[in-house]
């Protein structure tokens, strides 16, 4: 089930700091983690559903939408605070919209690169939530 998680957040008048530790905010054991940034306007990053893989999004700078679909869901979540992140489990589609100039997008996963985890056809993805 997706899910927005409050990081904490430790706020200091020199500037505010926010973390998250394996498993302990977030619902898995970290194996890889990159980030998306510089992109240009109108553009649409995602457009995949995983088979196995989990994830968390966070806006770390400026904002953006991530759309999602599963099963019995469609939903639009809209990130823009550093300490929330959204935990996307198997099965779910997602696409990055709307990003704002600068905004920088971290994404932490619980496994490493697997392409054949990936279903980057919608036809296909759909097929893989009826069973």
């Amino acid at each position: 089930m997706i899910k927005l998680i409050e990081l904490p957040k430790i706020i200091d008048r020199r500037g505010n700091l926010s973390f998250f530790e394996n498993t302990n905010q977030i619902p898995f054991e970290i194996k890889r983690i990159y980030w998306i940034y510089d992109v240009p306007g109108g553009e649409t990053r995602g457009g995949h559903a995983y088979k196995n893989l989990k994830e968390i999004v966070i806006a770390l700078s400026g904002s953006f939408d991530v759309h999602t679909e599963g099963s019995d869901f469609k939903k639009v979540y809209s990130l823009n605070r550093s300490y929330n992140a959204l935990f996307l489990p198997p099965g779910t589609w997602r696409s990055l919209q709307n990003f704002s100039t600068n905004a920088v997008c971290l994404v932490a996963a619980s496994d490493f690169y697997n392409e054949d985890d990936y279903i980057r056809d919608y036809g296909s993805f759909q097929l893989f939530i009826k069973r």
